[in-house]
């Protein structure tokens, strides 16, 4: 059976981003991003699901770090809703439950319905390990903010589905893999990934990003953060639509490596249907 890994305990958000996206494949729950990552190295797992950015909160912390020298290579990309559900033990009713517990990010997602329910919020590692807490010592009071795979998981009932705040909290995942997958030249819809480091000159990042205006290269992600603690020292993780072999990308490539110290391609990959929806409309 084919292995693909993640952050987190069974019925995390992870780990149903992992079967939605490979379904039949058997998922491998790890304590970290690092953890995750080494599953991979080490040929416990095929692949790994990181998430890499929420359209609620941003950015998921380390990823754009471990990224760069974790030896893997990014071969897909997956887009997960996020459907929070009010999780309780079976015969809890909505009206004796006294408290919420999640993730604070999750917390802060549903406030609508805490306030409808007078719930007190409790704060818990993540979403999942909040379902089995409330599955394991919970009382017909407690609450969890989780996913409808972690109730399947740990026995829990569904009082209410989809209590998020936000209709479109979305997570975004890379798919992470031991060598590159990069698809043909005429394949639809391409996404490369890549990271650099600017000289240290004056306008270093306006000239460096000049190539892709210039040759009509879309890009969809640019993030910045600071190498060992080094306020002068930066690198920037990009996505950008396109194929390295595509003459235009090429030569914003290129271009980009005149103004740069490192250019670091992480991999080509298909498009998520999400990403083409979207762009598309």
């Amino acid at each position: 059976m084919t292995t693909i890994a993640f952050q987190g305990v069974p019925g995390a958000y992870s780990d149903l981003a992992c079967r939605r996206a490979y379904p039949g494949w058997a998922t491998l729950p790890c304590p970290s991003f690092e953890a995750a990552m080494e599953a991979v190295r080490d040929g416990r797992a095929r692949l790994a699901m990181l998430p890499c950015e929420n359209s609620l909160a941003g950015r998921v912390p380390d990823i754009h770090r471990l990224l760069p020298d974790s030896g893997l290579a990014v071969v897909g990309e997956h887009f997960e809703r996020v459907e929070h559900c009010l999780l309780a033990r079976p015969g809890a009713t909505l009206e004796g439950l006294r408290k919420a517990h999640s993730h604070p990010m999750a917390l802060g997602q549903v406030l609508k319905v805490i306030k409808e329910l007078s719930l007190t919020p409790v704060i818990q590692a993540d979403t999942a390990g909040a379902a089995q807490m409330v599955a394991q010592s919970g009382t017909p009071e407690d609450a969890a903010i989780a996913s409808s795979l972690a109730a399947e998981v740990y026995g829990l009932q569904v009082l209410r589905a989809n209590v998020e705040d936000a209709p479109h909290n979305t997570t975004r995942f890379y798919v992470m893999a031991q060598r590159p997958e990069t698809p043909p030249l005429e394949a639809p819809h391409p996404v490369t990934t890549f990271v650099f480091r600017v000289r240290n000159m004056p306008a270093a990042l306006y000239k460096a990003l000049g190539g892709f205006a210039t040759n009509g290269v879309n890009m969809t992600k640019l993030e910045s953060y600071m190498l060992d603690g080094a306020f002068t020292a930066t690198q920037f993780l990009c996505d950008v639509d396109g194929h390295p072999e595509d003459p235009r990308l090429f030569r914003a490539l290129e271009e980009l490596r005149f103004f740069t110290r490192e250019v670091k391609v992480l991999g080509t990959y298909r498009a998520h249907p999400f990403r083409v929806a979207h762009k598309e409309s």
